[in-house]
């Protein structure tokens, strides 16, 4: 976001994101998919440069 200087204020108002995604972003929690290609296609940019998958230890798939 910083590279695109895209603020969390402009997502919000300018691209009506809501306040409780963004929450989920910060927070590590999940997003859906429409979220996702629709953060990607404001900031320009693939899904692996917003969200990184991470497995959870002694987890099964």
């Amino acid at each position: 976001m910083k590279r695109k200087n895209v603020s969390t204020y402009i997502l919000i108002k300018t691209y009506k994101i809501s306040s409780r995604t963004i929450n989920n972003l910060k927070h590590n929690k999940s997003i859906t998919m429409y979220t996702l290609e629709s953060l990607c296609s404001i900031l320009n940019c693939s899904p692996n440069e917003v969200v990184e998958f991470i497995p959870e230890p002694n987890k099964k798939a």
